[in-house]
């Protein structure tokens, strides 16, 4: 199922990292409280550069100073050096693990960054510390979206309607987004409702497009999809969804052409990545193949489509001992998939495992009887 994140919607939230004001320096730190200040005056005025120097010079006296380091946090962020800032965030809540500004700060660094699973706890951490901050709620809910958490966003914003009220297009949006997503199209139709009704948009427009995929509607959401992109060609997974329509239709060159105008946008989108991986693993271009689904599993961890695709990409091209490992780990927990079971006795023939072959073989007969049995007994 393909997820996607409200970033235009968020942004005005996500750019609202506070600088620590100076706290009044003893005597003794008089030399840091002049470098802070100045470093505190370079950020404010847009010379990050200079500000990360000068928050740098200052931690050189003074190492574990919450404010300097989450300041040259933010710093970083706004350079787009996340992995830089979120070092800074993580040094700060070692001085002050109870800091919930510093610690949204550093879930908002892996949200811009596409590491949504990384920020969840952090945001989790935040909400129960701070039930009132309706930012961190909104953030945590897109996160468990990208993450295919579809259930958890429903919990999660559901008893929360009336804080956000009827007017908060972010709420509306991603609650209905998870309800379209859990197949409650009742109650997601409400938030589409109320999001068209604030005007047309690209993310109405991509709403509508979510509820035709769900009803596997290709024309109807490659019209809607198609709008969307047209409205706002930055709007993040809209592509991604547009060339999910289009490969379900054939139309597989501008598919492909949708899903890398994705990734030129975010790297790590997750259907971008899959879908692609998938159309070089059929063109037997491998190589390429194999970067996509590899970057596919990483975003998503447990998903059991991403999983097979690069299994049997690994059979494919010999890597068998490895397939044969991320195989059975799929068969314990989905034990009814025949094909991973025939990919599964494929590998353990090459191995050189005949009795694991023939134990398979046997799985597959037995799921396919079923099979047939279930088919006739509807035909009855």
């Amino acid at each position: 199922m393909v997820r996607f994140s409200i970033v235009p919607l968020l942004l005005i939230l996500l750019s609202a990292q506070a600088f620590a004001q100076p706290a009044k320096p003893a005597q003794t730190e008089q030399d840091f409280a002049r470098l802070f200040d100045r470093a505190l005056e370079l950020q404010q005025a847009g010379d990050l550069l200079g500000a990360v120097e000068t928050y740098k010079a200052a931690l050189a006296l003074s190492p574990d100073r919450v404010d300097a380091l989450s300041n040259l946090g933010a710093a970083y962020v706004r350079l787009g050096q996340y992995d830089d800032g979120i070092r800074q965030y993580e040094a700060a809540l070692k001085s002050d693990p109870s800091n919930g500004t510093v610690r949204l700060n550093l879930a908002l660094a892996y949200y811009k960054s596409a590491r949504p699973l990384d920020a969840i706890p952090q945001l989790k951490r935040v909400v129960a510390s701070d039930p009132d901050a309706k930012s961190a709620y909104l953030v945590l809910a897109d996160c468990y979206l990208q993450a295919g958490q579809d259930q958890e966003v429903v919990a999660l914003l559901t008893p929360r309607a009336e804080m956000f009220g009827d007017n908060n297009l972010a709420f509306a949006y991603l609650l209905g987004t998870a309800l379209l997503y859990t197949g409650d199209t009742v109650g997601g139709q409400k938030y589409v409702d109320r999001v068209f009704g604030a005007g047309e948009s690209a993310e109405a427009h991509l709403l509508m497009g979510i509820a035709h995929l769900g009803q596997q509607d290709y024309p109807a959401a490659k019209i809607e999809l198609a709008r969307a992109v047209q409205m706002n060609s930055a709007l993040p997974t809209a592509h991604a969804l547009y060339g999910r329509s289009l490969l379900a239709l054939g139309e597989s060159a501008d598919a492909e052409r949708a899903f890398r105008q994705e990734l030129d946008l975010n790297v790590n989108d997750f259907e971008a990545n899959l879908q692609l991986g998938n159309l070089r693993k059929a063109a037997q271009r491998f190589p390429e193949a194999s970067t996509y689904l590899e970057r596919a599993t990483t975003i998503r961890p447990t998903d059991l489509t991403a999983r097979k695709l690069l299994a049997s990409l690994r059979l494919q091209t010999g890597r068998v001992t490895e397939a044969a490992g991320m195989l059975e780990a799929i068969v314990k927990e989905a034990p009814d998939l025949v094909e991973v079971h025939v990919q599964l006795a494929t590998a353990y023939n090459r191995l050189g495992r005949k009795e694991d072959a023939e134990r398979e073989r046997a799985i597959v007969d037995r799921l396919n009887a079923e099979a047939q049995a279930k088919q006739k007994g509807k035909g009855e």
